[in-house]
């Protein structure tokens, strides 16, 4: 096992192994990547306790982005109101749906909050653990927002969670991402339609700005389609609501 490690470290130029027949006495890893504050446990030479230690924190603050991502204001409001949020409107545990059911300040809280966990729990992970670490974190998370364990898996359909990580790991794709998410909105009217244009669009952006996550970035934007499907479908059949916001003549009803 140990000659395998010892191949695969010489062949990434990684990490050199001091040791005998009787497995590694120290590792040192040569790699220039961010490894975080956890870092400080591998860095000039480390034992394979203390690398496996290194191991173990980075496996959980991925962990804990996945939990942290299960927290739904969406879900939480509705409760404190007697509401099911997943049980009204379009039934999603979303900004979209809280603005609907339960109007503003509860779409405005929803919003923030699930862009700022996405966003912690990213800055966390590259501080503790480093830039690979963060990158995971933004999956992590995002799957904990759309499949929370404790909601049974049924949350939310990631676009606000996804920004929030994406700005984390990189500002100007987080950005760059959001403002292609707007002009879909403006043009369309339709938020779906806007998150539809920055998923299927975002691996592009991707591809300038933060190349190393390309092929994660792939799968963000894969789980952001999946999770609009039956927007997509509403919308060849032309049933797909407008933001209410855009809908005047939901909005002359009430002024009447």
């Amino acid at each position: 096992m140990f000659d395998a490690i010892r191949e695969f470290a010489a062949a990434e130029e990684a990490a050199g192994i001091i040791g005998g027949a009787d497995g590694p006495t120290a590792i040192f890893l040569t790699s220039t990547q961010d490894l975080g504050l956890a870092g400080k446990l591998v860095e000039n030479g480390c034992t394979p306790g203390q690398l496996a230690g290194y191991a173990a924190i980075f496996a959980a603050m991925v962990l804990l982005a996945y939990f942290v991502g299960n927290i739904s204001p969406s879900i939480l409001q509705a409760k404190a109101r007697g509401i099911d949020i997943k049980k009204e409107g379009s039934g999603n545990a979303g900004t979209t749906n809280a603005l609907r059911v339960m109007g503003k300040k509860a779409g405005a809280i929803t919003l923030i909050v699930d862009v700022l966990k996405g966003t912690i729990c990213v800055l966390l992970g590259n501080l503790i653990c480093g830039h690979l670490c963060a990158m995971l974190c933004v999956v992590a998370v995002m799957l904990g927002h759309v499949w929370p364990v404790v909601y049974k898996f049924k949350g939310g359909k990631g676009v606000a969670t996804a920004f929030g990580a994406l700005t984390g790991l990189n500002p100007l794709l987080g950005l760059s991402a959001l403002g292609i998410v707007i002009i879909g909105v403006l043009v369309s009217r339709r938020m779906s339609v806007g998150s539809e244009l920055g998923a299927i669009t975002f691996p592009v952006v991707c591809y300038f700005l933060e190349p190393d996550f390309l092929y994660l970035g792939c799968v963000l934007a894969l789980i952001i389609l999946v999770k609009h499907r039956a927007n997509i479908a509403r919308l060849f059949r032309g049933e797909e609501p407008k933001l209410s916001i855009f809908d005047k003549e939901k909005n002359k009803e009430k002024e009447e």
